[in-house]
């Protein structure tokens, strides 16, 4: 985990010192978990997509947006909020997982995993709730547990608040599942 915030942090110093922004991070201890709230700029010039491929430890997100076609909506207007899963996320899945669903076959499957990461409008970690349930872009609904740390159907955020110009990013460490139908 040093070594995901320290990519991440280099990520955004790098996008904030181009920006003009200040930074500073606030650290909140838990038990098992650190969640660091990213540095705030006055304006985020940098979009959702920009963000993420400036973070080396979101690529794997990134190469699955472009698979999925979704690159030019997450770049569109929003706001949007993106639970972002790492690269060790989507390495978590089990073997041969992601190389099915980055076939051109399996584009809507895909395209269903994305959009259940994404809620419309912008979701500041201050704004979430235990309990909270929120109506993601694939039309399902993914559960916010605040108690023992913030998590998102279970997967622990990592880094939240990480805003951009059309919306903010939450660094999640588990790609979430949307339910079967």
């Amino acid at each position: 985990m040093k070594k995901l915030n320290y990519l991440f942090a280099l990520g955004l110093l790098f996008t904030f010192s181009c920006g003009g922004g200040t930074s500073s991070t606030d650290e909140t201890a838990t038990e098992e978990m650190v969640v660091e709230t990213a540095p705030v700029a006055e304006e985020a010039a940098k979009d959702i997509v920009d963000l993420a491929v400036e973070t080396e430890a979101l690529s794997t997100l990134v190469a699955a947006l472009k698979a999925g076609g979704l690159v030019e909506t997450l770049k569109g207007d929003g706001p949007f909020t993106v639970f972002a899963p790492t690269n060790e996320a989507f390495a978590a899945l089990p073997e041969g997982t992601l190389e099915g669903l980055l076939k051109p076959e399996n584009k809507d499957q895909l395209v269903a995993i994305l959009t259940y990461h994404v809620v419309s409008g912008k979701v500041m970690s201050t704004d979430l709730s235990d309990g909270m349930k929120a109506a993601t872009v694939n039309g399902a609904e993914v559960t916010i547990t605040t108690a023992d740390g913030a998590k998102v159907n279970g997967a622990n955020v990592v880094m939240a608040d990480v805003e951009a110009s059309n919306g903010v990013v939450h660094v999640i460490d588990a790609v979430i599942l949307p339910p079967a139908e």
